[in-house]
């Protein structure tokens, strides 16, 4: 038996407005999800741009992910958190979490570029291993980037 939509609604909201943590984590996950697109659309468009390759774009693609991931977790994920920092001091731990977990991020893609390069792929999964490497990179850097948000970025300032 279907869920009557009313209540699909009112389940949405609540999770929205919860502030439990797995309803954070929910919505952390939701904007990991958010900016993986971002991540993924920026990368295409321009790795194949004169004086770029996979592993140039994806930094210009994962930087331009990070900010909007910053305003959504901000506004979205830790929403019910007042953290009583200066925009500024919670944009700089923002940023030092997720360049770390960027590392993390980064590396994972890059062996997953790497090792798509030495197999000799036939051209569609060598079209596809970046977009794997996003993948898999996004989930280890989302798992750290969460853990540690959560304590140093968006703690309330404790």
């Amino acid at each position: 038996m279907p869920i009557p939509v009313r209540s699909s609604w009112n389940l949405l909201k609540r999770g929205v407005r919860s502030h439990s943590s797995r309803a954070t984590f929910f919505r952390f996950a939701v904007v990991g999800s958010t900016i993986a697109l971002i991540d993924a659309g920026l990368l295409y468009l321009l790795k194949d741009l004169p004086g770029f390759n996979a592993y140039i774009a994806r930094v210009f693609s994962y930087t331009a992910a990070m900010a909007a991931g910053y305003v959504l977790n901000r506004y979205f994920t830790f929403h019910h958190i007042e953290s009583g920092r200066v925009l500024l001091d919670e944009l700089v731990r923002f940023f030092g979490v997720h360049a770390l977990g960027g590392v993390l991020n980064f590396g994972v893609f890059s062996l997953v570029v790497f090792l798509g390069e030495r197999a000799e792929l036939t051209p569609f999964w060598d079209a596809v291993m970046p977009l794997l490497g996003v993948w898999i990179g996004g989930v280890v850097g989302m798992s750290f980037n969460f853990l540690v948000s959560r304590k140093l970025v968006f703690d309330g300032g404790n």
